[in-house]
């Protein structure tokens, strides 16, 4: 199965391309590529153009931001398991047990990381540029448990240098 991995976002609040921004020596989206091969899926990154990686990138060509138009241009090729470039410390276990789940499952609280499948609900939902939480209300995802600390996204420069110590999760 694919591990998209979002990152073609505008990262107004970061300031600069969040996906390439260092993060303990490395950039950002190489801790969710980490996770999702020792998960045993396949990385590919899904971002607006072209990225500096050792896996594919998938144009996002659809004008908007949203979260939703990246996870459909993902979806075209089928099913995946979906995790924003932002988020550096979702464990391979848990993107695995995601993929084992049959249809639609995300994480308590989050739409990231979660398995989804092409959907005429997710199309609609890009279309009309539907908020993320209305879209997951009609989809009824099963919902994995999961530590809040270990979903959570890196959005501001601050969040990101209260981070970089090893296994710093707290705000």
């Amino acid at each position: 199965m694919i591990a998209a991995i979002l990152a073609g976002g505008r990262s107004r609040r970061m300031g600069t391309d969040k996906a390439m921004v260092d993060f303990r020596g490395e950039p950002l989206i190489a801790r969710p590529i980490a996770a999702a091969r020792a998960a045993g899926l396949e990385p590919v990154a899904i971002a607006k153009a072209p990225l500096p990686l050792d896996i594919p990138t998938w144009i996002d060509a659809y004008e908007t931001s949203h979260p939703l138009s990246g996870l459909v241009t993902a979806l075209e090729r089928g099913p995946v398991v979906a995790i924003a470039c932002d988020q550096p410390f979702v464990p391979p276990e848990l993107l695995a047990e995601l993929a084992a789940c049959d249809g639609f499952a995300i994480t308590r609280g989050e739409p990231f990381p979660g398995r989804y499948e092409p959907s005429p609900i997710l199309q609609a939902a890009l279309e009309a540029e539907a908020s993320m939480r209305a879209t997951l209300a009609k989809l009824q995802p099963a919902v994995i448990a999961a530590d809040p600390r270990l979903v959570r996204s890196l959005n501001t420069p601050a969040e990101l240098k209260r981070r970089q110590a090893p296994f710093n999760f707290e705000a």
